[in-house]
């Protein structure tokens, strides 16, 4: 699950450098962005935690659904 949530952040992170060097947006906007993603992942990654630690079924659907299937 933190491979895919990783995976997500680093074409995140391409797409806003990309569209840095396309439109020429300032710092200041690229940063409120990356600054919301960070803050976004940790709030995501608190919530999985408390449902890993108060429901394992739950958190084993979760990491299943979009993770795919672990063979």
């Amino acid at each position: 699950m933190f491979r895919t949530i990783f995976m997500i952040g680093l074409f995140a992170l391409g797409g806003l450098f990309l569209l840095k060097l396309i439109f020429g947006l300032g710092f200041g906007l690229l940063g409120w962005v990356i600054g919301f993603a960070i803050k976004a992942a940790i709030v995501g990654a608190l919530i999985y935690l408390v449902i890993r630690i108060f429901s394992p079924d739950t958190a084993r659907r979760l990491r299943e659904k979009f993770s795919g299937s672990s063979y």
